[in-house]
């Protein structure tokens, strides 16, 4: 059980041929791991990985002294080039080293044996502990700066000769504002703290209730520092100064957003304690003992017939004749033990009891989300997005279990959709999280139609532990297009990890269900509609030559893929014959009955066009 790098314990032959066997899985080119094995080991060999990647890079910062990657799996290097490189669990995270260099060599032991490697020195390592809006700044720690001023007054006597050594090397690197920083750090007598503000909060980040971090904002910028646990965190602090964007793509966005009236970040952080991926913030520990666990009770499926939902609605209501059902919904947020969701669309947190009582889940485990009908012209969207679904499932797509409920008040229909990122029963001690591309990506979700389906497959492979996943996101992209998807941004795709307790690492990252598809080009404001993510360089009017091209760009066989693409083209032709639209007691309105329609017409046209 372990890692193998081909020219250290294994050959190319050896590799690719046990490989074939299925006896091997490829990380990246040159690497392996047995099958079985976790993302630990990569972990536990980094600086081995990273000298055979980058064997004219240097450990810097906190890497330098830990002699190792970070406790949320980032190892810093200096090169002549900037860059990052995710391998799963791992990232290789790479700045460029300063003119003259101060380095030392190390001998780091692993498994596999002994390896040298050099790192800064310490004099170097403490100017990299006062970059201004550094990313390897922000990863060290008060106790790493602590230890360096400790080292140097020790080797130099005192500080006013370790502030000229360090100012030595400053002049040669030309490193002089982290030099001032540090000679205030080498003069002060007592121990470095983080300065904060009259304004400044600090917040605990929990992951299913355990403690994995803190956040802290001086009235200027963020600070992320992460605890140590048995567990892989799923944040990351790349961007100095900001929410870590794994923390930024929970918060709410949109509707929600407006309706909380918070003015930024922290209000909305304060405002509310519950998000997405079974996170909790937090101002005080004491807090989490009162959040409830997000576990299934009832299972949606046990309680849908024919597309729609058996049991009983005890959600939001309107609040009266003058104030509408979307008033009653932004009333619950009202109360901070709602939990929060991200996306512009409106949507309310409930939990299906086992009785089939469905319930608002203020105050209750999160289990599934409601999307209630819109207004001006999008009265039918839940009906569209129950219809995409279903068919993405039909075609071979792994979905959430939906299904459509009659609302009271003779309102439209509203779709249930059964989260999937939560643990399944009491006994499931797994821990979950979705983490969409905008975060994976580490852009503002302001910026999640700004890529495309080549650079999100570039982002996937790395990290994923299933091998058919940049095959699943090809023919998920072929789906959107076929079924006129214009809203499959960077937000809308994501990566379910799971990991158990006691494991530093996540044992399994793939590709997540299809989520929040829905054909946009049926609803009046929307009929030019284009793709969200460009493919080829194209938007609109895409036929197979694209996806072919871009197949070969994501170095995916062309001749397979083109094969399971006109396949899904088939299925998908069979299924618009098959499926038909839900019943209910009372009748849908003409306007929804052509938005389904609608959705067949179009996906039909564009079969045919492509095929």
């Amino acid at each position: 059980m372990g890692l193998y790098i081909v020219g250290q314990n294994i050959d190319s032959y050896n590799a690719h041929h046990r490989t074939m066997k299925g006896q091997l899985q490829q990380v990246m080119r040159g690497i392996y791991l047995d099958k079985d094995d976790s993302n630990s080991v990569l972990k536990k060999h980094a600086v081995r990985i990273a000298k055979y990647l980058y064997p004219n890079s240097y450990l810097s910062g906190p890497s330098a002294v830990l002699l190792g990657p970070t406790v949320d799996g980032r190892l810093f290097l200096a090169s002549k080039r900037r860059a990052r490189n995710r391998i799963r669990s791992l990232e290789i995270v790479q700045s460029i080293a300063p003119k003259n260099s101060s380095v030392m060599p190390v001998t780091v032991t692993d498994s596999m044996g002994q390896i040298v490697i050099d790192i800064s020195s310490v004099r170097q390592r403490i100017l990299e502990a006062f970059q201004p809006r550094s990313e390897i700044a922000s990863a060290m720690t008060d106790e790493m700066r602590e230890d360096l001023v400790a080292r140097l007054i020790h080797e130099y006597g005192d500080g006013p000769q370790a502030v000229e050594a360090v100012w030595a090397l400053a002049r040669e690197t030309d490193m002089y504002r982290e030099a001032k920083q540090a000679e205030q750090a080498l003069l002060r007598e007592k121990p470095l703290q983080a300065a904060a503000a009259e304004q400044g909060i600090d917040l605990f980040v929990a992951w299913h209730k355990v403690p994995i971090g803190r956040l802290h904002h001086n009235g200027y910028e963020w600070r992320w520092t992460s605890e140590k646990v048995e567990l892989p965190s799923p944040v990351r602090d790349t961007v100095p100064g900001k929410l870590p964007p794994f923390i930024s793509a929970l918060l709410p966005e949109g509707w929600l957003e407006q309706v909380l009236n918070e003015r930024d970040e922290r209000g909305l952080l304060l405002s509310g304690k519950r998000y997405m991926s079974n996170i909790s913030i937090v101002n005080d520990l004491s807090k989490l003992g009162s959040i409830p666990e997000d576990v299934k009770a009832g299972k949606l499926i046990d309680f849908t017939k024919g597309g729609v939902f058996t049991g009983t609605y005890k959600g939001p209501k309107k609040d009266s004749i003058d104030e509408g059902f979307e008033r009653g919904i932004a009333n619950m947020y009202a109360n901070s033990d709602t939990p929060r969701l991200s996306g512009v669309q409106i949507k309310a947190p409930m939990y299906l009891h086992s009785d089939g009582s469905l319930l608002s889940a203020t105050g209750r485990p999160f289990t599934h989300i409601m999307k209630p009908s819109g207004a001006a012209g999008f009265e039918a969207l839940p009906l569209v997005e129950w219809l995409t679904l279903t068919l993405a499932s039909r075609v071979g797509f792994v979905v959430p279990d939906i299904a459509l409920i009659q609302m009271p008040e003779k309102l439209p229909p509203a779709l249930i959709v059964e989260r999937f990122d939560i643990r399944e029963d009491i006994d499931d001690k797994n821990f979950y999280c979705l983490e969409d591309f905008c975060s994976l990506s580490g852009v503002s979700s302001e910026a999640k139609y700004h890529s495309t389906i080549e650079r999100v497959a570039r982002d996937l492979s790395p990290v994923s532990s299933d091998p058919q996943d940049t095959a699943t996101l090809l023919k998920r992209a072929f789906f959107a297009w076929l079924v006129a998807d214009g809203d499959m941004h960077l937000k809308n795709l994501a990566l379910l990890k799971t990991a158990e307790a006691s494991h530093d690492s996540f044992t399994s990252v793939h590709f997540a269900p299809t989520y929040d598809a829905v054909c946009t080009r049926v609803f009046p404001t929307l009929v030019n509609d284009r793709m969200a993510l460009k493919l080829n360089g194209k938007d609109d009017r895409l036929k197979m030559t694209d996806f072919m091209t871009a197949a070969r760009t994501m170095t995916l066989q062309a001749g397979e893929s083109e094969s399971a693409l006109r396949k899904l083209a088939e299925d998908l032709k069979s299924e618009l014959d098959r499926v038909v639209i839900p019943q209910f007691d009372q009748p849908l309105s003409e306007e929804i009955v052509q938005a389904f329609n609608g959705v067949i017409d179009i996906s039909r046209n564009r079969i045919n066009n492509i095929l």
